[in-house]
């Protein structure tokens, strides 16, 4: 599921438009050993302000702290059963400062579509390197959407031919170069520039360079937006 990395703005540098300073997170997992070793392993971008290890608990503490970004499992005891699911609905008044990111062992595609439906930003494995996990809570904070690349795809089948989508025009894809659209088509799947980078056997500044370039010939300012243009044209 995906890796992990993710641009919030127009510029390919996600932590570009992040504020300075740690980003600081409620981690929400039932646990306590895994919130232990995440904790220990996120990087100084980050900062844990509070946990959480059920759906009442996690509600609360939400509301308590206000983070910019939740770290949630999905299978989570209390509440009415509905999980991670159910916490970031009962969030629901806070999803304009405050953002979730899905963090789980599953990759169904049930347990993808249930979180990111009920308003989630994100979904990532918990076989994410710790680095990236970091980078990822941070691209979150920034309004990137990230996504681990075989993840995306259910989220891309789920929303993609939502009403309002609309048919490829052949002159919007003409405005990109073979390379160009290589590239798109991987960071829209939510692949990190560095994946992007060894997939294509090109260097990670060549492939911010393309992104730049797609971005600015597409007229959209985030990859959360080229990840919704490419699904919508059924380009993935």
């Amino acid at each position: 599921m995906t890796s992990p990395d993710a641009t919030p703005d127009a510029t390919p540098d996600a932590s570009a438009a992040t504020p300075p300073g740690p980003v600081p997170v409620v981690l929400v997992d039932d646990h306590h050993m895994f919130r232990t070793g995440v904790r220990a392993s996120l990087d100084d971008r980050v900062r844990v302000v509070g946990e959480a290890a059920d759906v009442d608990q996690a509600v609360a503490v939400v509301h308590e702290h206000r983070p910019p970004v939740v770290l949630l499992d999905v299978h989570l005891p209390g509440g009415n059963g509905g999980g991670g699911a159910e916490v970031v609905r009962r969030c629901a008044d806070l999803l304009g400062d405050t953002r979730f990111l899905a963090l789980s062992v599953s990759d169904a595609a049930e347990d993808v579509v249930a979180v990111i439906r009920a308003g989630a930003r994100g979904y990532v494995t918990k076989n994410i390197s710790a680095k990236d996990l970091s980078g990822a809570v941070v691209r979150v904070a920034g309004g990137d959407a990230v996504f681990s690349p075989r993840l995306a795809g259910f989220v891309l089948d789920a929303f993609g031919t939502a009403a309002g989508d609309v048919a490829v025009a052949d002159d919007e894809l003409d405005r990109l170069s073979k390379r160009e659209q290589e590239v798109m088509r991987l960071i829209a799947r939510g692949y990190s520039y560095r994946e992007v980078a060894s997939e294509l056997f090109i260097s990670i500044k060549t492939v911010e360079t393309h992104v730049s370039a797609v971005l600015r010939k597409l007229q959209l300012s985030s990859r959360y937006e080229l990840t919704r243009w490419a699904a919508a044209r059924r380009l993935l």
